[in-house]
């Protein structure tokens, strides 16, 4: 049925009996009503699929491996916020220096000695960024029980993902820029003509 209102606009909407199809919107009642036969429109069925396909993945590196990289393991043991800075750094995106946040680190391990709270929040944002699995168990517990292993893991992580923590983010940044910008470019061959 279509009805022209003054302003021109016209208002199609389907009987009452049927559903609407793929793409178009249903009228508007104000009583909300159910069929048996669900639709979706592209948006949900988008939103759907995309949480479907985001799995999460393991770790690169198991929690106890910390001699697999032993330069990491003895610096993050005698200075852990040094570490702590370097991760935190990448995983803000280069938002929060490598400095602030080890200082901020020491300082809450000095007066509360409970450092691990605050490092924790980091690795569940590093987890959401990689879509990684927590594993062996919360990132709280993990933190509170083996804080320097966590530290180890998150670094060698980071590492394994292609970053340089020694440079920070804005020098990754920089080194993948230059990386992109030395690439050669494959020539464009138009169809039909021959390589």
């Amino acid at each position: 049925m279509a009805s022209l209102n003054p302003s021109g606009y016209e208002k199609f909407s389907a009987p009452p009996s049927a559903p609407p199809k793929l793409g178009q919107e249903a009228a508007t009642t104000g009583v909300p009503f159910s069929t048996p036969n669900q639709y979706y429109t592209d948006s949900t069925y988008q939103t759907k699929t995309r949480l479907k396909t985001k799995t999460r993945v393991p770790w690169s590196s198991g929690l106890c491996d910390c001699f697999s990289d032993w330069r990491n393991c003895c610096i993050t043991c005698w200075c852990p916020c040094v570490t702590f800075g370097q991760i935190a750094e990448i995983v803000d995106k280069g938002s929060s220096a490598c400095g602030v946040n080890g200082a901020l680190y020491t300082l809450i391990a000095c007066v509360t000695g409970c450092a691990c709270c605050y490092s924790c929040f980091y690795r569940a944002k590093m987890r959401q960024q990689y879509m990684l699995k927590k594993h062996p168990c919360g990132d709280c517990l993990v933190h509170c029980f083996c804080e320097y292993c966590a530290l180890c893991q998150e670094y060698r992580e980071l590492k394994t993902r292609g970053y340089d923590l020694s440079i920070g983010w804005h020098g990754n940044m920089e080194k993948q820029s230059r990386e992109v910008a030395m690439t050669p470019m494959a020539p464009v061959v138009e169809d039909g003509m021959s390589q």
